[in-house]
């Protein structure tokens, strides 16, 4: 909020259209395997796998400019382990504008990682594929049990992934009915129950 961001929501239980086409995931992507989809009843409904369905109808829904984020449930058909859960909680945020850049995303991401840990955290930012957002940006923050050396935490890799973002493809503008020549935007979805492992040192 202080960042002039509204807060909004949307429904849990949600259909293929919102929590895929609209994001530019159509029937045949390989993204929709890696996401483990739990149906209600295939392949109309399902259980969320993603906060991005709530972007998927806050674009469809309200005219730019806009700025929102939503956290939320989301389900996946995953095994349970120390950083897994087939349950898990998102934190996605989204802004469309005339001037979008990648440079105001990050911006909002440092001020994130700083606020919640300090001055001194160690982050990185690496080019990441997602199919909502071209180009797309993956975080990572430096593993707060073994600060990069590697352990069960991290899955020996001494970074915890963050979360994913990017600036909006101009398809899923275009399928909301939102001009891609005239409004940009950047959005992202960060794994909220890490963010709290992280601030309180979880294991």
């Amino acid at each position: 909020r202080n960042l002039g961001f509204s807060i909004y929501d949307g429904p849990e239980i949600e259909t293929d259209e919102f929590c895929f086409q609209r994001l530019n995931v159509p029937s045949d992507h390989p993204a929709r395997e890696m996401q483990d989809s739990i149906y209600i009843n295939e392949p109309e409904f399902l259980l969320r796998t993603q906060t991005s369905s709530i972007e998927a109808r806050l674009l469809a829904q309200e005219k730019p400019p806009f700025k929102a984020a939503f956290p939320g449930r989301v389900y996946r058909n995953e095994k349970v382990t120390k950083s897994n859960h087939f349950i898990f909680h998102q934190y996605q945020g989204v802004a469309v504008d005339q001037n979008m850049t990648l440079k105001d995303l990050l911006g909002v991401f440092n001020i994130l990682f700083t606020n919640l840990y300090g001055k001194d955290v160690k982050v990185r930012y690496r080019c990441k594929y997602y199919p909502e957002v071209e180009p797309g940006v993956g975080l990572d923050l430096q593993c707060f049990n073994c600060h990069g050396d590697g352990c069960p935490v991290c899955k020996g890799a001494g970074w915890m992934e963050m979360g994913g973002a990017g600036i909006i493809h101009p398809k899923v503008l275009s399928m909301a009915g939102i001009d891609p020549t005239k409004w940009r935007g950047f959005a992202f979805g960060l794994g909220l129950d890490r963010w709290v492992m992280a601030k309180y040192q979880i294991k």
